[in-house]
Order: structure tokens, then sequence, then C-alpha cells
């Protein structure tokens, strides 16, 4: 036989399960889709929704050394460098939530943001 106690321990077990449903909802209906920041010396260079890119584009960043940006639909990548290393022309495409490309000697970096529901690293 249930006691008040059960029940009052089942009724806030219940509660919590619904809960925790309603705020993953809610959480999800506010994706604003992949935004990648650019940035250079901590301060924001240009923000893009990647979702809505409908042509190429290239953003420029001036600095020690001159970098070209290409942005594309969904992604975004270090197209050109004239830094020593060019560790960021390297890095890739970046297109998920979490990836970041950084250019340590023009002090630039560009992120995605939000978090990554994957784990990968890749070094150089």
């Amino acid at each position: 036989m249930l006691k008040k106690g059960d029940i009052i321990l089942v009724g806030i077990i219940v509660l919590g399960i619904l809960m925790g449903f309603g705020w993953n909802r809610f959480n999800a209906s506010n994706d604003t889709g992949n935004i990648a920041v650019i940035k250079q010396n901590d301060r924001v260079i240009k923000r893009i929704n990647l979702d809505t890119i409908n042509k190429p584009e290239k953003v420029e960043i001036l600095g020690d050394y001159k970098e070209v940006v290409l942005v594309e639909k969904g992604r975004i990548r270090f197209e050109d460098a004239d830094c020593p290393d060019k560790v960021c022309v390297k890095t890739g495409w970046l297109s998920n939530k979490g990836d970041i490309a950084v250019c340590l000697p023009n002090k630039a970096m560009i992120k995605i943001e939000g978090e990554s529901e994957r784990l990968d690293g890749v070094a150089y």
C-alpha cells in the first residue's frame, strides 16, 4: 500500500520529468541556426548567419597580416592568409556549432556559435 509520502515523491519525480521535456522543447525552438563570428583582438568584426547566405562572400581581415575569409551557405573558412605558417588556412571548412579556426600571428578567429554535439580534435 502506498503511503502519503510515497505519492508525494512519485508526484515530484513525474513533475521533474515533465519539466525536463518542456525545457528541451523550449531550447530546440530557440535554435537560431549556425551563426559564424569573425573576431580580431577580441573585437567582433562580423556576425554571419550561415543558413541565410545566398551567394559566396569574402571578408578581408587586416592587421599584421592580411587574411581572406570565404563564406558560403552553411560553411566558412580562412581562404587565404599571408601569415608565416598558414595553420588557419589548413584548418579548412567550419560548418558545425562549436567549430573554430584561429590565426595566432594576426590574432584573428572564426567561431560558429553554440555547443558542438560531437567531439572532434585536429592538431597540426
